[in-house]
């Protein structure tokens, strides 16, 4: 297994049913909880591979990324194909405050988030997920596709904070050196 991508990596060609993918969306704060409510500092400070993300900036990670795409699918459903601003989300999870602070509220952020993203979710029309993001860098991009990006996010995600866990009860994987 390749600990970058413990579940895949994400299928452009994806035909995951736009119903299911809203659900990972909804379910996804309590699966988050529930990894992260039984890990200890070290389990929180261990990354999930050699030159890889701790569980701690993963966990800062997904608020952050996860922010980003409520307000992308917000401006692509009241403006026309606006054009994003990208981050460096590399930059960004090596900032103190990813590094060190409790995960916690981020955690609390994401139900918050994931409760709102998800009710507007379920009130879109089937057109509204054709509708368009401009990526700076990959060019247009559908919110029937974003939706699927984040849906393989949220598990991708959640595969990297079981494999610190791991790794940090010093039980450990070889996936974990990979």
């Amino acid at each position: 297994m390749d600990a970058r991508y413990p579940i895949g990596k994400f299928d452009v060609k994806s035909t995951q049913p736009l119903g299911e993918a809203i659900g990972v969306i909804e379910a996804f704060p309590a699966e988050l909880r529930s990894a992260v409510e039984r890990l200890s500092e070290q389990q929180l400070d261990t990354p999930y591979r050699e030159g890889g993300w701790t569980a701690r900036q993963v966990i800062h990670h997904l608020a952050d990324s996860h922010l980003n795409s409520a307000v992308r699918f917000r401006l692509a459903l009241t403006e026309d194909r606006p054009v994003i601003k990208v981050y460096d989300e590399k930059k960004w999870a090596e900032l103190a405050d990813a590094k060190s602070d409790p995960v916690e509220p981020s955690v609390v952020l994401i139900d918050g988030l994931h409760r709102r993203w998800a009710s507007l979710l379920k009130s879109m029309r089937p057109d509204d997920f054709e509708r368009e993001i401009v990526h700076p860098e990959r060019g247009g991009m559908t919110l029937g596709l974003l939706l699927r990006i984040y849906a393989w996010h949220c598990r991708h995600h959640l595969a990297h904070i079981a494999i610190s866990a791991q790794a940090g009860d010093g039980r450990g994987t070889s996936a974990a050196s990979e």
